[in-house]
């Protein structure tokens, strides 16, 4: 399976969620954290963490694996610690 970094996720895109919640992008932003309409028991737009992200789809048919930077698995890390 091909994969992308969180990073290269567009505004628009349908994303999944570690926790099975299905979302869309809302921003173009690079990072840690990116902004989401997430289909949840309610649907709203917030900040979710880019290592909650486990896959993404231009076209919501076609899924892709994501792929952490280093510093992303860095701040991961780092916030487990918590």
């Amino acid at each position: 399976m091909n994969t992308i970094k969180t990073n290269c996720i567009k505004k628009g895109w349908k994303i999944k969620l570690a926790n099975g919640w299905n979302g869309t992008m809302m921003d173009n932003l690079k990072g840690n954290c990116r902004m989401a309409e997430v289909e949840g028991y309610y649907t709203e737009i917030g900040s979710v963490y880019s290592w909650d992200i486990i896959a993404a789809s231009q076209d919501g048919v076609t899924w892709t694996q994501i792929e952490l930077t280093p510093a992303q698995i860095k701040h991961k890390k780092m916030a487990s610690l918590l």
